[in-house]
């Protein structure tokens, strides 16, 4: 049986659109696909690979553990959980974690607790969940409803109640929204899907304030910020901002599926036993996957690499603007970077990511008119040089047509 693009489209549910070619190989930030073509990999399976592909650290972590325990449930635990769990709470403001398979699973436990916590605490009145247009909390109902993208969650049915939203970086549209009876805000401590966006200083800080005054829980999706991407190893701790629940993915494992929601002890005594949980939440294989990226990124060798890095993709795109008058402006931070399309190409992205693509550079988009770069924290600086030359390529195609 031939694995192609065909054989997708025949037993596959059609919710994707994947690209014509299949990759079979990866080393370091490089790919190869089933002809033997070579990209290099600007996208990082969406933020997730950051530590690139086959790295050693995570090749030799998996071996190991798959040579002990492979799966246990939660009925008992595990060591790998275990000492994930305790290298996260000494390096983040958390006491407690509680593990997932995902993003949306991580986000879906953090408005469940948040929930309970305000019936325990407060009564059934304050049920009120404040989100920001264009943010992007996962596919799960709820958190696709949190999560402000109407697209994302109409057509299903009724969704969950008492969930609204504002703008990003309106702290007066915020701050009209915000009450007593509001128990909880998500928000990403910088939009991703939402077009790349960081908080002001005086709207990131105005809402922790705001939470504070009227006992409602900050909840920072750090599902693509965490672990190394803005050259912090979480978000927070480079904006003077500390939430009350943080959740976490995608790098977290750096390729293997993993998710964690962590908090306070205060707070996470509130998922009492058998108030929330998960089959594959913890499990060995992740966990020690996870810890082994865990480990890996939070050196201040790598953290600060990463800050780094940013001005070689900053200078090059700049660069490549120059030449081309196509970018707006480049907005980000660390290794979650996009491109603006000005006026000349809105709408387009998509084109520069074929084109992209064509010329042998893996890329994303976010939303229609921003091209986003999710590379591994670790890529060298030759591959960095190599790939904004691809990109260059791909922006002459689309603009000689």
């Amino acid at each position: 049986m031939q694995a192609n693009r065909e054989l997708f489209d025949q037993v596959m549910v059609p919710n994707y659109n994947p690209s014509e070619i299949i990759p079979v190989k990866g080393k370091g930030s490089r790919v190869w696909d089933q002809k033997g073509d070579e990209y290099i990999d600007f996208a990082g399976g969406i933020a997730v690979n950051c530590l690139g592909h086959c790295h050693p650290a995570l090749v030799n972590a998996l071996k190991e553990q798959g040579e002990k325990i492979w799966h246990l449930s939660n009925v008992m635990t595990n060591e790998p959980a275990l000492r994930l769990a305790k290298k996260i709470t000494d390096a983040t403001f958390a006491d407690k974690v509680y593990f997932a398979n995902s993003g949306a699973e991580a986000n879906e436990a953090a408005l469940k607790l948040a929930r309970r916590f305000a019936l325990d605490k407060h009564g059934d009145h304050k049920t009120q969940i404040i989100a920001f247009n264009k943010g992007f909390h996962g596919r799960t109902f709820f958190t696709v409803t949190v999560g402000g993208q109407a697209a994302y969650s109409d057509g299903f049915g009724p969704k969950p109640a008492d969930i609204v939203h504002c703008d990003y970086n309106d702290l007066a549209a915020f701050e009209a929204l915000i009450s007593d009876t509001t128990c909880a805000v998500m928000m990403e401590p910088l939009q991703g899907e939402g077009g790349i966006i960081s908080p002001n200083k005086d709207f990131i800080e105005g809402v922790r304030a705001l939470c504070t005054k009227h006992n409602a829980l900050l909840i920072f999706d750090e599902v693509q910020t965490g672990v190394g991407r803005t050259g912090d190893l979480y978000a927070y701790q480079g904006l003077n901002v500390t939430p009350d629940i943080l959740t976490t993915a995608k790098a977290l494992g750096g390729g293997f599926p993993i998710g964690a929601m962590i908090t306070t002890t205060d707070i996470a005594e509130h998922l009492k036993i058998g108030t929330h949980g998960s089959t594959y939440g913890g499990n060995p294989l992740a966990c020690a996957v996870a810890e082994a990226a865990f480990d890996t990124v939070n050196t201040s060798s790598v953290l600060d690499d990463v800050k780094r890095k940013e001005q070689l993709f900053r200078e090059g795109l700049s660069a490549i603007n120059d030449k081309f008058k196509v970018f707006s402006e480049i907005r980000g931070k660390g290794l979650l970077l996009g491109a603006v399309l000005n006026d000349d190409y809105t709408g387009r992205a998509r084109d520069f990511l074929v084109a992209s693509t064509k010329n042998g550079l893996m890329a994303l988009v976010a939303g229609t008119n921003v091209v986003r770069f999710t590379p591994s924290l670790v890529i060298s600086d030759d591959d960095i040089k190599a790939g904004l030359a691809r990109f260059e390529l791909a922006v002459a195609d689309v603009v000689n047509g």
